[in-house]
C-alpha cells in the first residue's frame, strides 16, 4: 500500500498565534488585518522582524529586517513582542486535534507536523476530505489557519504544503512530481540551502527538474552525501518514515525552531527559559522528577550538538531546571548562529530525592515548589499568558538581534 502523508503547516504562525491570543484576551483588533510585525522593542526600534502581516508585507517589510528599517518603510507599523509560551500553547492545541486523525504524528517544528494517514481512510474518508475537516476544526476552535500538503512521503507532503498559501490544501503524488515540482526554482527544494544555489547555478541547474536530470555521480562529487539527498528529493524520493511521538515518558522534552537564526546570547537564554517552563510544567503534570537534563542545539549549518548533566538530586522545579540548562548551553555553544533549541528531561522518577547537601535549604525548595504549583494552576485555568515572568512582560526576547548577527533561514 502506498503511503499517504500529511504535512500541516501553520500560516504565519508567530503573528497568527499572537493575534489569536490577543483576541482571546479581549482585543478588538486582529493584528493580521493591519500593518503589524512580531519583533523587538517598538519604542526604541531595536531588534528584527520575526513575522509580519500581509499588509506589512505590501510595504516591502521582510523577515529578519531590523525594526528600524521596517519603521522607515511603514511608520504606522505595529510591533508586538514574541511569546514562545503562547506559541507552545497553540502548537500543543493543534497537535491534540491531529491526534484524533492518526496515531503516528511527528512534530517537525513548533508550527509544523507530519501525519501518517495511510491506514486512516476507512475511518475518516479520502485524504482531501479529512484535510479539509482538520483545517476547519483548527480554525473554528482556535482561530488560526493552516496549510495541508498531501503526498506519498514526507518530502512530497512538505513540498505540497508550500505550493500555494494561505489556508490551502495541495497534493504532490508520485505521478505529479514532474508537473508540480520540476518547474520550480531549485532553491524551493526542501533542504537545498543558500550556499548550494551558486554552485548548482554554475553547472546550469536552475530548476528542480534540472537537478533531477543531473548525473548523480557529479552531484556526489560536488556535495558528498548531500548530493545524493538532493538528487533523491528532486525525483520525489524520500524513504524516511514519520516518527511517532512516544508517550511512555522515559523522558520529557520540547524544542523550538526559530523563524530566523539566533546569534544573541540573551535571546537564546530567553528561548531556553520558555522551553524549560514548558517541559517542567509537563513534568509536574505527570507527577515526575528528573535526574538528568539535556540541552540540544542545531546551528545554521544543520549541525546538531548536545550536552547533558546528571543531577545529585531529582527535581521538577522550573528555576533549577533552567539554571542547569543555561549552564549546559554556555558550555555547549561555540557562537555559531542557532536555528533550533531543545531541552529534554531524562531519568525520570516518581518521587523526589530529598537528600540535600549542606548548602541547600529545605524551606527555600518548598517555597519554589509552592510557587510552581500556583503558577501551574493559574495557567491551567486562565491560559499560559495569565502569568508572565518579568523578563517577558515588555518583550519576550529583549535586546533583539541586529541585522549583522541575524541570518534568514535557508
Amino acid at each position: 500500500m502506498e503511503r499517504i502523508i500529511f504535512h500541516i503547516d501553520v500560516n504565519n504562525a508567530f503573528l497568527s498565534w499572537t493575534a489569536c491570543d490577543m483576541l482571546k484576551n479581549g482585543s478588538n483588533i486582529d493584528i493580521r488585518n493591519i500593518p503589524s510585525a512580531i519583533g523587538g522593542d517598538e519604542a526604541q526600534r531595536k531588534g528584527i522582524v520575526l513575522a509580519k502581516s500581509e499588509s506589512a508585507k505590501s510595504f516591502g517589510i521582510k523577515t529578519a529586517q531590523t525594526i528600524y528599517q521596517a519603521k522607515q518603510k511603514c511608520n504606522h507599523l505595529k510591533v508586538f513582542p514574541p511569546d514562545f509560551r503562547v506559541y507552545s500553547y497553540y502548537s500543543d492545541a493543534m497537535y491534540t486535534i491531529l491526534c484524533d486523525y492518526s496515531d503516528t504524528i511527528e512534530r517537525y517544528s513548533i508550527d509544523e507536523c507530519f501525519l501518517d494517514y495511510t491506514y486512516m481512510q476507512r475511518l475518516y474518508g479520502e485524504p482531501l476530505k479529512c484535510a479539509k475537516i482538520i483545517q476547519e476544526r483548527i480554525f473554528k476552535q482556535y482561530g488560526f489557519t493552516v496549510n495541508v500538503g498531501i503526498g506519498n512521503n514526507r518530502l512530497l507532503a512538505k513540498m505540497a504544503s508550500d505550493l500555494e498559501k494561505p489556508n490551502k490544501i495541495n497534493t504532490i503524488w508520485y505521478n505529479e512530481v514532474q508537473t508540480k515540482m520540476w518547474n520550480l526554482p531549485v532553491q524551493d527544494l526542501f533542504m537545498v540551502g543558500r550556499k548550494s544555489i551558486p554552485k548548482l547555478n554554475n553547472i546550469n541547474i536552475y530548476t528542480i527538474g534540472d537537478l533531477a536530470k543531473t548525473d548523480r555521480k557529479l552531484l556526489v562529487r560536488m556535495f558528498g552525501k548531500m548530493g545524493e539527498q538532493m538528487h533523491d528529493y528532486a525525483n520525489g524520493i524520500d524513504m524516511l518514515q514519520v516518527s511517532k511521538e512516544k508517550h511512555e515518558y522515559k523522558g520529557i522534552g520540547n524544542s523550538i525552531t526559530t523563524s530566523v537564526d539566533i546569534s544573541d546570547v540573551q535571546i537564546a537564554y530567553n528561548i531556553i527559559l520558555s522551553i524549560c517552563e514548558y517541559v517542567s510544567k509537563r513534568l509536574r503534570s505527570e507527577k515526575k522528577y528528573t535526574k538528568c537534563i539535556n540541552v540540544q542545539i542545531k546551528d545554521s549549518n544543520f549541525l546538531v550538538t548536545s550536552h547533558q548533566q546528571k543531577l545529585n538530586r531529582s527535581t521538577n522545579i522550573t528555576q533549577e531546571i533552567y539554571n542547569i540548562s543555561k549552564k549546559l548551553f554556555d558550555e555547549l555553544w561555540n557562537g555559531q548562529a542557532i536555528r533550533s533549541f531543545g531541552v529534554r528531561l531524562d531519568e525520570l522518577t516518581d518521587y523526589p530525592d530529598n537528600q540535600l547537601n549542606m548548602f541547600e535549604n529545605t524551606k527555600k525548595l518548598d517555597k519554589k515548589n509552592k510557587l510552581d504549583e500556583v503558577i501551574d494552576k493559574t495557567r491551567n485555568k486562565y491560559g499560559n499568558g495569565s502569568i508572565k515572568r518579568a523578563v517577558f512582560i515588555d518583550n519576550t526576547i529583549p535586546n533583539m538581534l541586529s541585522k549583522d548577527i541575524a541570518q534568514k533561514r535557508e
